[in-house]
């Protein structure tokens, strides 16, 4: 799992380094145009863009984390063993729709692409954002798929301390 876990890191740092992209040029935008009534061309083009990428980047650290919310109601009372079970299902559940959601931006990618589609004022070209989106949501669907199958890191160091992450 130590190469998941360095993929997901990976994609977290680009996602944070796409995020402090987006406010520091928002900050430039808004100091611009309240001093010399200058913006950024298309900074809310740009905002909207990095932000879908961004999204996409932290998803796989999430997974890896268990960062995903989850409702417990029903499963509090549970036995212990039930609710790992439960939880490892719902990871498989995920990896399916996360393997779903990364094919289907691969032909919304393909369509823009060969449709040219681009943002209204910069003519950015919009098939660039899937293209960034896809390898973190596929990360993401191996991440799931691999803790569906095997067990969560931290359920493995209980049982075994030395592979502890």
């Amino acid at each position: 799992m130590n190469i998941l876990e360095k993929l997901a890191k990976s994609c977290a740092v680009m996602a944070g380094v796409l995020l402090t992209f987006i406010t520091l040029m928002t900050c430039i935008s808004i100091i611009g145009r309240e001093t010399i009534g200058q913006t950024i061309s298309g900074d809310f083009e740009l905002s909207g863009v990095a932000a879908g990428a961004a999204i996409a980047l932290f998803m796989p650290w999430c997974q890896f984390k268990r960062g995903n919310i989850f409702v417990d109601f029903f499963t509090a009372k549970a036995s212990i063993s039930a609710q790992k079970k439960m939880e490892r299902f719902g990871a498989l559940l995920l990896a399916i729709v996360m393997a779903l959601v990364a094919w289907r931006t691969v032909l919304g990618g393909l369509n823009a692409f060969s449709s040219n589609s681009g943002t209204m004022l910069l003519g950015f070209p919009e098939y660039v954002v899937y293209a960034a989106m896809v390898p973190p949501l596929a990360l993401t669907a191996l991440i799931a798929l691999h803790q569906g199958v095997f067990g969560f890191a931290e359920d493995a160091s209980e049982a075994n301390p030395e592979f502890a992450v």
